[in-house]
Formats: C-alpha cells, structure tokens, sequence
C-alpha cells in the first residue's frame, strides 16, 4: 500500500507545480515600440544641452541610439536639403529652418538665446563694451551663420563697424579661439560661456533686442520617423526644457 499512497503523494506534488507555473507572471514588456538610430542635425551652440537630452531620451527609450551631427546651421540646412541622412533639424534661427521648409513643414520653437561678448579668462584686452571690439583683436561667426547675423545685427545697433581677424562657421570655433588667447573677445551665445571657467562673458547694451530663436522638426523623409517624432517632442518636454534651461537658454 505504501508505494501508490507515494506515487499519488508526487501525482499531486506534480499538479500543484503546474498550477503554480501557470499563474506565475510573465516578464514585463517594455512597451517602447521604438528603435534603430535617430539622426539629429544641430546647430553648434546646442551641443552640451543636446548631449544630456541625448542621453536621457536614451535612458527613456533604451532600443534607440541618438547620433548628433553639431555644426552651423547654415551648413547642416545645406546638407539636409543635398540629401544627408537626417530625422530631426534643430536650428539656431528660422531663417535656416526656412531653407528646408519643404522637408520641415511644421518647425516649432524651442528656446531662445543672445549674444555676449566672450573673453579669455582675465580679460586682457580690457573688454568692457561693443565699441572695444573695434579696438582689440576680434573674431566673429560668418554673417551666414546665425549667431554672425546676430552679431552683426547688435553692431549694427549699436553703430559699432568691426573688422574681425576671422569670420568662423559656427560658434563654438569662436569660443575656441577665444578661449586659446587667438582673440582678445568674440561675440558668442550665453550659452556658449555658460558653465567655464577658461573664458568670460561681458554682456553688452542691447543684447536682450537681439533673439535668435530655435526651431525643431522632425523631417518628412527621415529614414526613422517614429524616433524622430519622439525625439522632437522630448526637446519640447518638461524634462527637456528643464534641461535648456539649466544651460541658460531662455524661453522662445
């Protein structure tokens, strides 16, 4: 009697298993339908903020790599309407965004930002307003580029002419050259000297009449659409404004 009393006793070990295992939970999913690469094509002075909305739109959605191309936005609306592989533009002004109107049919602004005059650290060249800049060596973005149409927007204002030793093609080769004591001051974004400690910032008369502002679009012929929609609207999130905001850029 003792062996089917045993081999029932495991029958039923056997069955409450089953029912167990059949009620366990499944692994959840996560839900994110997205994947792939998102090719974001943006202006120069964007780079440190979009570097940190880069990595939490990753953490946010962990299928998708974010590949950033920084330049002028000039340059970036030339490549785009050539052809270059891009999901999302993201200029330093409207009239570039323009230029690509037909793959960006519907921008929509993002942030906002001015000019200030960049020094090396120390101010050598004892840089305390627009009109020194005629005085010291000076280096400026190309009128081009949007912070160079800006600049020679405030000049122009402030009725300052200024012959720069180089007109560069996006911002960050000003702050560069500045910031190697190549120049005694350029005019920047106060984004770009937002956070270091190798160059300084003069904020000259007149800079708030002077407001470059950012449109963002994802593309109609971008090769990843749905993270390229997702993207866009990450920047235009509360948590990517949040991130804007802490590297100074204002409100659009």
């Amino acid at each position: 009697m003792r062996r089917p009393l045993r081999l029932l006793a495991l029958v039923g070990a056997a069955a409450l298993l089953a029912g167990c295992a059949s009620t366990a939970p499944a692994p959840a999913a996560s839900g994110d339908s997205l994947s792939g690469t998102v090719e974001v094509y943006a202006a120069a002075s964007l780079q440190r903020s979009f570097d940190e909305i880069a990595s939490a739109f990753e953490a946010a959605h962990p299928d998708v790599t974010v590949s950033a191309v920084y330049d002028g936005s000039s340059t970036l609306a030339t490549q785009i309407g050539e052809g270059a592989p891009a999901d999302v533009f993201a200029s330093a002004d409207e009239k570039n965004m323009a230029k690509v109107a037909a793959q960006a049919p519907d921008p929509q602004l993002f942030a906002g930002n001015t000019l200030v005059i960049a020094v090396p650290k120390g101010n050598p060249g004892g840089v305390a307003s627009l009109a020194d800049l005629a005085r010291v060596t000076t280096v400026l973005c190309a009128p081009e580029v949007p912070c160079g149409a800006a600049s020679q927007t405030l000049l122009a204002n402030a009725g300052v002419a200024v012959t720069p030793v180089s007109s560069e093609q996006n911002v960050t080769a000003v702050v560069t050259k500045v910031a190697a004591n190549e120049a005694d001051a350029g005019l920047v974004y106060a984004t770009d000297v937002n956070g270091r400690d190798d160059v300084e910032a003069v904020v000259p008369a007149g800079a708030d009449a002077v407001v470059n502002r950012y449109p963002i679009a994802a593309l109609t012929d971008a090769p990843n659409p749905g993270a390229a929609a997702a993207f866009v609207a990450f920047v235009l999130s509360d948590e990517g404004r949040r991130i804007l905001t802490d590297a100074g850029f204002r409100a659009p």
